[in-house]
C-alpha cells in the first residue's frame, strides 16, 4: 500500500525504509471508530483495505457525512498540520485495515522530502475542492444529484490512487456515504443507470460516464 501510494513511491529508499518501519496497521470492525471527535490527532491515517467515512454529529444527534474514504486514501493531515484535536469522527463502514503513520514521522517527511510536500499541497487542494462541492450539493442539489457527485468524488486521483471504473460498494454503503437512506439510494442508482451513467452489478457498480456523473443535476 505504501509503495502504491502517490507519496510513497516518490520517497528515497532511506525515507521509505524509515516510514515502513514507523507505520503500523490496525483492524477496525464495521461500525467501529478509527478516530473520534475531540481526540488528539497523533497519526496520519490511510485505508489499506475496506471503507470508512468522515462524519460530524450535532449536539441534537444529527449526523452529516463529510466524505468517504476508500482503499488507498490518506486523511487527517489538516489536524496534524494545525496541531488541533480531531474535528470529526472516522467510522469503518465495513471491516477495514488501517495504516497509522505517527505524527513524528509525518513531520519528519514534511521537513525532509520535497515530493512529499508537493503531494500534501495537491491533497489539500483536492480536499478543499471536495468540501466546497459538499456545500453546493447540500444546498442546491436533490438526493439523486448528491449521490451522483458522491460517487464521482471517489474518482479524484489526488485523493485516491488510480481508481478503476468498478466501485465495490453495496447500496447501503452508497447511502451512508451520500447521506440518504438505502431505499433512496436504490432509487437514485436506478435513475443513474437509466441515464447511462452507471451499470449496477451483482455487488457494486461500474461507472460508464464519469464526467456525466460530475455534471448530473437530477430532477429535484
Amino acid at each position: 500500500m505504501l509503495r502504491n501510494s502517490g507519496w510513497g513511491r516518490n520517497l528515497t529508499p532511506a525515507e521509505f525504509d524509515r516510514v515502513a518501519s514507523d507505520v503500523r496497521e490496525i483492524r477496525v470492525p464495521a461500525g467501529g471508530y478509527i478516530g473520534r471527535t475531540g481526540e488528539p490527532a497523533e497519526h496520519w491515517i490511510g485505508i489499506i483495505e475496506g471503507l470508512a467515512k468522515m462524519s460530524v454529529t450535532s449536539p441534537e444527534g444529527r449526523t452529516a457525512t463529510l466524505a468517504g474514504v476508500v482503499a488507498g486514501g490518506w486523511f487527517g493531515e489538516g489536524s496534524l498540520l494545525k496541531k488541533e484535536l480531531r474535528r470529526y469522527d472516522i467510522i469503518a463502514i465495513r471491516d477495514t485495515r488501517v495504516a497509522l503513520l505517527p505524527r513524528a514521522s509525518f513531520e519528519w517527511l514534511r521537513g525532509t522530502s520535497l515530493p512529499f510536500n508537493h503531494y500534501l499541497l495537491n491533497l489539500l487542494n483536492a480536499r478543499l475542492g471536495l468540501f466546497i462541492g459538499l456545500l453546493e450539493y447540500d444546498r442546491l442539489l436533490g438526493p439523486d444529484a448528491r449521490l451522483a457527485r458522491c460517487l464521482a468524488s471517489l474518482f479524484n486521483p489526488d485523493l485516491y490512487p488510480e481508481p478503476g471504473p468498478y466501485v465495490d460498494l453495496l447500496q447501503v454503503e452508497v447511502g451512508l456515504l451520500s447521506g440518504v437512506s438505502r431505499q433512496r439510494a436504490n432509487v437514485a442508482l436506478q435513475r443513474l443507470q437509466q441515464a447511462g451513467l452507471i451499470r449496477i452489478e451483482h455487488r457494486g457498480l461500474t461507472v460508464l460516464d464519469l464526467e456525466g456523473l460530475r455534471r448530473f443535476a437530477g430532477g429535484g
